[in-house]
């Protein structure tokens, strides 16, 4: 058996204002939760019980949103972190659950194309007592990244280090099999940011001469850290999970739905809309006369548009956009409402936080 557990805390500093009143695990990509995506790959790569570590942003949303997992087909446990004192610390935390159980630690906010049954499954086959998996990036001093030596051997790894030893970074998957890991995170100290961090755990695994295995993942994988991140992994997941047309709302008559296109049950394209896909629009979301829904673009929960146009854009539970002429490359927070008196011309890149009030104007918005 294999245990999982889920990192689901941070500040989210890089996503504000969208992160200021709820997770960012919790923003919803080709019309699920980012974490939900984390939390299926699991399920799919046969693991059944998963910890699941909060952090002190909103965690009772986090709660109230999966239960107890058994609609996912889990057993979900909550483990309450708080500040986030880093991986190692939240990893920690789960000594217990875990017990003497192999287990899967897996970032929340972190997405992997074709998921991690195959790098499981190896790793259970093996005697390692560690397994990470890396990505060859253009920017390694945004992460963890490994250090090899001259014959290709893994030898260490350095946190977001000015100067990269190499381009493969941590991908945010990591493996292990009691007891040395807790064993290394006990003996640690806080690093310059403060916080105990899992590349210093695994590098005293190396120094203690264990086991530690790695996997480079081939195909894409995102950090959905930034803005930019949120909407490419959007753009990817409509493109890979996306495999067929899907309607079970309500689509009028002289409605105009292309493409693959998923239109949950509940949700509503009234008669002159038109959705371009891949797209998805998520139950109870309306789209009305004269708005057009354009490719690579999510429609939360709840979400009415009139008369606008969307491109290439996530938008969150329970927002309204009207007559907001034509926004492109954008994130907008659940609640928030994006609205205008009279048509207006320009076309509009924005992120726009949860609950949040933009009215546009003729040259601008206030």
């Amino acid at each position: 058996m294999v245990k999982g557990v889920v990192l689901h805390g941070g500040l989210g500093t890089r996503l504000r204002p969208l992160t200021h009143t709820g997770p960012k695990q919790l923003i919803r990509v080709a019309g699920k939760p980012v974490s939900q995506w984390v939390l299926e790959d699991l399920r799919d790569a046969g693991v059944r019980e998963v910890a699941v570590i909060l952090g002190t942003l909103s965690p009772l949303r986090v709660v109230e949103y999966y239960g107890d997992g058994g609609w996912l087909g889990l057993d979900i446990t909550y483990i309450y972190q708080g500040y986030p004192y880093g991986l190692a610390h939240a990893v920690y935390l789960a000594k217990d659950y875990v017990g003497d159980e192999p287990f899967v630690v897996y970032l929340g906010d972190n997405i992997l194309a074709g998921g991690i049954r195959r790098y499981v499954e190896r790793f259970l086959e093996s005697d390692a007592d560690a397994m990470v998996l890396l990505a060859e990036v253009e920017d390694p001093r945004r992460f963890g990244v490994a250090r090899f030596d001259e014959s290709g051997r893994l030898v260490g790894f350095v946190e977001k280090p000015r100067v990269p030893p190499s381009r493969y970074a941590l991908v945010g998957v990591y493996m292990f099999r009691p007891p040395h890991i807790f064993r290394a995170i006990e003996g640690l100290r806080p690093s310059w940011r403060g916080e105990l961090e899992i590349t210093d755990a695994l590098q005293r695994l190396i120094d203690w001469g264990l086991r530690v295995e790695y996997a480079v993942v081939r195909g894409w994988w995102k950090d959905t850290g930034t803005p930019r991140d949120i909407l490419d992994a959007n753009r990817l997941l409509l493109d890979e999970r996306l495999r067929e047309r899907r309607v079970l709302g309500r689509v009028e008559p002289g409605a105009v739905v292309e493409g693959r296109v998923v239109v949950e049950e509940g949700a509503v394209v009234e008669a002159g809309a038109v959705v371009r896909g891949p797209a998805y629009i998520c139950s109870g979301a309306v789209i009305g006369s004269g708005s057009y829904v354009g490719p690579y673009t999510s429609i939360g929960r709840g979400s009415r548009l009139e008369r606008v146009e969307i491109e290439n854009s996530v938008v969150m539970d329970d927002v309204v956009l009207r007559d907001a002429g034509r926004i492109v490359d954008s994130l907008v927070g659940a609640g928030a409402a994006v609205e205008a008196s009279e048509a207006v011309p320009r076309g509009h890149r924005l992120v726009v936080g949860e609950r949040a009030v933009v009215a546009l104007e003729r040259g601008g918005a206030r």
